[in-house]
């Protein structure tokens, strides 16, 4: 008996009218519909009358539940993998079968559709034609302080979620580490109340704090200017100059290594190696 397909559908990230005819057709047609939360995919399956056998891999079960899917999928079954919204597998639920369905030479195949990364991007009116997602980013402020650190450092536009309960935190750290970048702040998408939120970091923080703070978020934001590579050695030049200048050595390192986009480790140990 030939294995079944298991199919990846992207499934409306709000507006239950944003989902392809082709994804309607395969979750009529398969023989089990995967879903992250039953509960919560009952509502959309209903509403286009669609009645199948449903297998919950949400959280903890889904490792379990993934050698469940993928004995039915020997068996000749095909599978339907859908998330609570967007694309399974993109900062949601779903990796951990679509990589033992491909261990186990399954057929994968994917039923593209609503996005929330790429929606927002694309009315965010910043650069889209190279760019970071992140997912989410660390909830702990200390973890998130180091990630945006280092994101401020990427050239590309960047793209992460954000909960509404971190929202503000997380736009104040983006204000006091890396300033006036342009950004755009995307509130539920697709859905009646959507909103775009666009200006530099600090007058979208004013917004958002003056706003109603409910729903999920989509953060976009520009990338670091370019600039054009230094040399090490001129990096060291320019840190024993700000250091002549009487600023210590760690704050002179991390002020050029900011600049140019060099560790600041290694810009520090060659500085000390150097007597700079």
């Amino acid at each position: 008996m030939p294995n079944g397909t298991l199919y990846i559908v992207s499934t409306p990230i709000g507006n239950l009218e944003d989902i392809t005819i082709r994804a309607l057709r395969i979750l009529k047609e398969v023989d089990i519909i995967a879903a992250e939360d039953t509960r919560h995919s009952l509502k959309f399956l209903n509403h286009y009358g669609i009645k199948k056998q449903l297998i919950s891999y949400w959280g903890e079960k889904e490792k379990i539940k993934a050698e469940e899917i993928i004995s039915r999928l020997k068996n000749g079954q095909s599978v339907a993998l859908i998330s609570d919204a967007g694309t399974p597998g993109i900062s949601d639920p779903g990796g951990v079968l679509i990589r033992r369905a491909i261990e186990e030479g399954m057929r994968v195949e994917t039923i593209p559709g609503p996005s929330a990364v790429i929606s927002a991007l694309s009315i965010s009116g910043l650069p889209t034609d190279e760019f970071t997602f992140c997912g989410f980013l660390p909830s702990k402020q200390l973890q998130r302080r180091k990630t945006i650190e280092r994101l401020s450092l990427d050239e590309k536009t960047i793209v992460f979620y954000e909960a509404p309960h971190r929202i503000v935190d997380t736009l104040i750290d983006i204000a006091q580490i890396i300033g006036e970048r342009r950004i755009a702040v995307v509130k539920e998408l697709t859905k009646l109340h959507e909103t775009v939120y666009r200006g530099t970091v600090p007058e979208v923080l004013k917004q958002v704090e003056a706003s109603t703070i409910a729903g999920e978020y989509v953060v976009v934001l520009e990338g670091r200017e370019h600039r054009e590579q230094v040399s090490m050695h001129d990096a060291l030049a320019e840190v024993s100059e700000l250091m002549k200048k009487g600023l210590g050595r760690k704050d002179a390192v991390k002020k050029i290594a900011d600049e140019y986009g060099l560790s600041k480790k290694d810009l520090y140990d060659r500085s000390l190696g150097q007597g700079t």
